[in-house]
């Protein structure tokens, strides 16, 4: 008997579910209420890649590496990071008692991780040369009956599409703050976007403008990438700083915000983000490098009355919103392109 959250496929330990659990029963059957995809691309969430590439550098090393977890695990989970990333594939398989809505045959990209989907790997990922977080990959995965997937759209790009998939949880929940503090007569005059060069930070930026927000700025690494936000025009400020050294932040920001959204994928970015929002203000946290203990034990040593949210990349509706929004907005697009172009 299958469950609808994948509990029949956890092999140990007993009794968690799949995300928590350590190994997955990766077999390629499909039960009653599951979808078998035939695996065509992996796409490494940020914080993984950043890791693994640290450590292994790129080519037969890096690629090892992630063959070693999923041929132990069954799935993709960094050890160091905790964290997968998603897929894209074409459907093998539907159970009769599917309620994804998925056909044989449609391509679709999976939203929700490669912590907890069930992976096999039988290409030992030799087309890929471990410089992008994309990986071109054969295999199979296996969705649950309450797994989330979207069918690609045929009007953008496969790497596009899969890219900003990837992170439509962020600018949905951004969309969704701005709009509720709004809604109950604490608007949000202010928005930063730590990171807000990257995929899921171009988004956020547009996503916080269109909702309503009267002063957005974005905090990047680099003069680089500084010149190109503020060339694309989706934030009022573009501020140079390390995310990493809260003094540094909260000068380059100078006035508090209301609202902060962290897209950076490396650790120590907590207490920046807490110093640059004001009091009574909400700081959410959507990159996997976040360390819960940081933020908590931060805020309070700091008497920072700030509400602290964990981006949990699931909002209703969030892949339409943020496909979107890039169909919409040329300067999100731009960005997105511009780094598929720096990576291949």
């Amino acid at each position: 008997m299958t469950s609808p959250y994948g509990l029949h496929r956890v092999l140990e330990p007993a009794g968690v579910l799949p995300q928590q659990a350590w190994r997955l029963d990766a077999s390629p059957g499909c039960g009653a209420d599951e979808v078998v995809v035939d695996v065509e691309r992996l796409n490494l969430d940020a914080a993984s890649f950043r890791q693994l590439r640290e450590r292994h550098g790129t080519g037969a090393a890096l690629r090892r590496a992630v063959l070693d977890i999923v041929a132990e695990r069954g799935k993709l989970q960094n050890p160091v990071t905790g964290s997968g990333g998603m897929l894209l594939g074409v459907v093998r398989a539907v159970g009769p008692a599917s309620p994804l809505g998925l056909r044989v045959g449609q391509r679709i990209a999976t939203l929700v991780s490669l912590t907890l989907t069930p992976l096999r790997i039988t290409d030992g990922l030799a087309a890929w040369d471990g410089t992008t977080e994309q990986a071109p990959c054969a295999g199979t995965a296996v969705l649950f009956g309450r797994s989330v997937a979207a069918v690609l759209p045929a009007d953008l790009p496969d790497e596009l599409a899969l890219s900003v998939l990837d992170v439509c949880g962020a600018p949905a929940l951004t969309d969704r703050l701005v709009r509720r503090r709004a809604a109950e007569g604490r608007p949000v005059g202010s928005v930063l976007v730590l990171g807000g060069g990257g995929k899921s930070g171009s988004l956020s930026l547009a996503a916080a403008r269109r909702a309503g927000a009267s002063r957005v700025v974005a905090l990047v690494p680099t003069p680089g990438e500084a010149a190109r936000v503020q060339t694309s025009g989706l934030a009022d400020e573009v501020v140079l700083a390390d995310a990493r050294d809260p003094v540094a932040v909260l000068a380059a920001v100078g006035r508090p915000v209301d609202l902060t959204v962290v897209c950076v994928d490396v650790p120590g970015c907590e207490h920046g983000a807490i110093l640059a929002t004001a009091e009574g203000g909400t700081v959410v946290f959507f990159s996997m490098a976040t360390s819960f203990p940081a933020a908590a034990l931060g805020a309070e040593g700091l008497a920072a009355d700030v509400e602290l949210l964990v981006g949990n990349g699931y909002v209703p509706g969030h892949a339409a919103f943020a496909l979107e929004l890039v169909r919409s907005e040329p300067a999100v697009r731009a960005l997105f392109d511009h780094r598929q172009t720096a990576q291949a």
